[in-house]
């Protein structure tokens, strides 16, 4: 802080220690300078404006489409649901969209069933931002993050010494076990029951 210096002497002084002299506040009356490197100075800057830049990227809008029509095989949809986690857990709001194409029209309330089942699938670490309306031929919906949520299933998953973030043929697997637990269960029930 050197205090109200004239611009000559000012000069002279960063000519000496071998810096810049910068102006810092060019409207107040006498100008506010500084005497710094000016080149590490805006590298610092840089670094502070890509931080910035990054975490205001950190809750981006990611899309998931459900195929180009209601044609779409419930292993397809599967793998949408576990992109759509992977999202969900890094902190992105996640769209939605089902397309109709010709006839489908006709058979709407199947996208709202499949729109209902993704909801109940992702309910363990979403909520329902926009709920699910139809647009033209384009049905879609936006899903965001609950915090509280989403770190409770990473506590979990560490505690159990599972990756935070699950591959998608690992989250597959998982949906897939659950769904042969199920199958076996009503086997054991048919065969019970003298179905054959």
């Amino acid at each position: 802080m050197l205090g109200v210096v004239e611009l000559d002497e000012a000069k002279r002084r960063a000519y000496e220690m071998n810096l810049d002299l910068v102006e810092i506040s060019p409207d107040s009356r006498p100008p506010v300078c500084k005497i710094m490197d000016f080149g590490k100075f805006k590298y610092e800057q840089s670094k502070k404006e890509k931080a910035n830049k990054a975490k205001s990227k950190a809750s981006e809008m990611k899309e998931v489409r459900l195929g180009r029509s209601m044609k779409i095989d419930p292993h397809d949809v599967d793998i949408r649901v576990a992109q759509a986690r992977r999202f969900l857990i890094e902190g992105h709001r996640v769209q939605i969209v089902q397309n109709f194409r010709g006839r489908e029209m006709a058979f709407r309330q199947k996208g709202d069933e499949r729109m209902e089942d993704i909801i109940e699938r992702l309910s363990d670490l979403a909520k329902v931002e926009v709920p699910p309306r139809l647009n033209g031929r384009r049905m879609g919906m936006i899903l965001v993050p609950e915090k509280q949520k989403v770190e409770a299933y990473k506590r979990k998953m560490t505690a159990e010494g599972k990756p935070i973030l699950p591959t998608i043929p690992e989250q597959l697997e998982n949906m897939h076990d659950d769904d042969h637990d199920d199958d076996d269960h009503d086997l054991e029930n048919g065969l019970e029951n003298g179905e054959s």
